[in-house]
C-alpha cells in the first residue's frame, strides 16, 4: 500500500499541547526530554533512552528519507551536535518530536520500531531465524520441496524451499527434469549464479577437466567448498543427471553447526582453538589460477558477536600452517582430530543415494558435503549462488509470507513502493 505524506515533515496530526511530558494517554509509553536523551517508559519498570542526535538522524519523513529508494536524504553533518527537541509527545502512532526553530522539523517514530532498535538498554528481539540442528536421523524426514512448488509463479513454494535451507542448511527438490537446462533454471530461481574458475553453471563428469578432486572417481570427505575464497560461495545446488555402468557415489551431508555444538559442549578448549587459529587454504590445480583468501582471519569455526556463523573446512585444500604459536601446534592438531572424529561419527553423517530427478541445495557456510568413491559414468551439474543473493531473496519472500512485527505495524501508513520506510533492515 502506498501513502503520500503530502508535506516535508512527518505525517502526524498537529497538536497545540506543548508539555514536556506526555504520559496522560492511556496505554501509551511515557515520554520526556532529558539533557541529552529522550526517555521512554514502556511500563513502570522498563525504559529506553535515545540520544537527541540519534533521533534526528533517524527521521524517516520524506524530507529526510526517500520513500521510494529507501535511502537517506538528511545531511547528518548539518545536524548540530547539541541539538535538543523542544517538545515530545506520545501519540497512538508513535513518538512525536518537535525540533528547535533553528532547524524546525517534526518527526514521528513508531513504537514498535523504537522498541526494536532500543540500544540504551538493548531489548530482547525475536531470533533472526530458527536453526534446526540435525544428525544422521534426519534421513527419516529430510526437508524437501517439489520442483513444481519451487517454480510456481506465486513464490510460496520458493519461500518454503529457501526457508528450509535457512532452518536446516539444506533442502532436496524432487521431480526436477533430468536436464542441465531445467537445473539451471531452478538455480536461477534463487538468484544470480556465481561464476568461479569452474565456470558459471557446471555440467561435468569424472574426466579431470578441472584440476580438482571432484572431477575424479575418488571419495570426498565432508568439506565445504571454496574455502580459498575471501568470501566462500553461499549456496551450492547440484543434481545427478546420470550414473551408468557402475555403482557408488553416495552423497554425504553433515550439519557443521550440529557437530560444532557437540564439540563446544564436550571439548571447549578444542572449540576455542578451531575458532581462533586461522587456517590458510589455496586452489592451485589450474595453471592460470591461484586462489588464496585475502584475509588474515580464516578459522574453521567463524563467529560474529560470539555466534557461530560459518564453517570453513576442507582439509584437502589446506596450505602451510605458519601462524601457530609453538605451544599451540600439538593442541591444534589434537583439536582437529577431535573435530574430524565427531564429523565422521555415524551420529553426524547423513548418507543418501541421489538419483536423476532429485536435486539438493546446501548452505555452504554450514553444511559439509562429500561422496563415496564410484565407478562407471557419472554426470553431475549444478551451480553456486552467493550468500548475499540468497539472503536477499529470502528476505523479500519473508516480507510477503512472514512479515515481522515492525513491518506489520507500519505497513499501512508508511509503505511506499512495496516496503515500509521503517523496515528493520533499513
Amino acid at each position: 500500500m502506498s501513502t503520500s505524506h503530502g508535506s516535508s515533515s512527518a505525517p502526524v496530526p498537529s497538536s497545540s499541547a506543548r508539555q514536556q511530558v506526555s504520559s496522560e494517554v492511556k496505554d501509551l509509553p511515557s515520554s520526556r526530554i532529558d539533557e541529552k536523551k529522550v526517555v521512554l517508559g514502556w511500563d513502570t519498570t522498563t525504559y529506553s533512552r535515545f540520544h537527541h542526535i540519534w533521533l534526528r538522524d533517524h527521521c524517516r519523513c520524506p524530507q529526510c528519507f526517500h520513500p521510494h529508494t529507501k535511502q537517506r536524504l538528511v545531511n547528518t553533518f548539518e545536524i548540530p551536535p547539541e541539538i535538543k527537541p523542544t517538545h515530545v509527545e506520545s501519540k497512538p502512532e508513535g513518538l512525536e518530536v518537535q525540533w528547535p526553530s533553528s532547524q524546525p522539523h517534526k518527526s514521528i517514530y513508531p513504537w514498535s520500531w523504537l522498541r526494536y532498535n532500543s540500544y540504551d538498554p538493548p531489548m530482547a528481539r525475536a531470533e533472526k531465524s530458527e536453526k534446526i540442528l540435525w544428525g544422521s536421523k534426519i534421513l527419516k524426514s529430510p526437508p524437501t520441496v517439489t520442483y513444481d512448488e519451487a517454480m510456481a509463479s506465486d513464490d510460496r513454494g520458493l519461500y518454503k524451499w529457501l526457508a528450509n535451507v535457512d532452518k536446516f542448511g539444506f533442502c532436496f527438490i524432487s521431480g526436477v527434469p533430468a536436464t542441465p537446462e531445467a537445473t539451471e533454471e531452478l538455480s536461477r530461481r534463487i538468484g544470480f549464479i556465481r561464476e568461479t574458475q569452474y565456470g558459471t553453471f557446471w555440467d561435468f563428469t569424472s574426466n579431470l577437466a578441472k584440476g580438482d578432486t571432484a572431477y575424479t572417481t575418488l571419495a570426498l570427505g565432508a568439506h565445504t567448498d571454496t574455502t580459498y575464497f575471501t568470501d566462500p560461495c553461499g549456496l551450492q545446488l547440484f543434481h545427478l543427471l546420470e550414473h551408468t555402468g557402475g555403482s557408488g557415489g553416495a552423497t554425504l551431508l553433515v550439519d557443521g553447526f550440529y557437530v560444532a555444538s557437540i564439540l563446544k559442549e564436550l571439548h571447549p578448549e578444542a572449540y576455542e582453538l578451531l575458532s581462533s587459529v586461522s587456517v590458510p587454504t589455496h586452489a592451485a590445480g589450474e595453471a592460470d589460477a591461484l586462489f588464496t583468501p585475502n584475509t588474515s582471519h580464516t578459522p574453521i569455526l567463524k563467529h560474529e558477536a560470539g555466534e557461530l556463523v560459518q564453517i570453513r573446512f576442507n582439509n584437502d585444500d589446506r596450505s602451510v600452517l605458519r601462524d601457530l604459536q609453538p605451544d599451540q601446534v600439538e593442541a591444534w592438531y589434537d583439536a582437529l582430530r577431535t573435530w574430524y572424529k565427531l564429523l565422521t561419527s555415524p551420529d553426524s553423517e547423513y548418507w543418501v543415494q541421489l538419483s536423476p530427478g532429485t536435486a539438493v541445495v546446501v548452505d555452504n557456510h554450514r553444511v559439509l558435503h562429500g561422496r563415496s568413491a564410484f565407478d562407471g559414468k557419472r554426470r553431475m551439474c549444478g551451480a553456486y549462488i552467493g550468500m548475499d543473493e540468497y539472503r536477499s531473496k529470502l528476505a523479500v519472500l519473508s516480507e510477503k509470507f512472514a512479515p515481522d512485527a515492525v513491518t506489520q505495524d507500519t505497513a499501512a501508513t508508511y509503505t511506499v513502493n512495496g516496503r515500509s520506510v521503517w523496515h528493520p533492515a533499513l
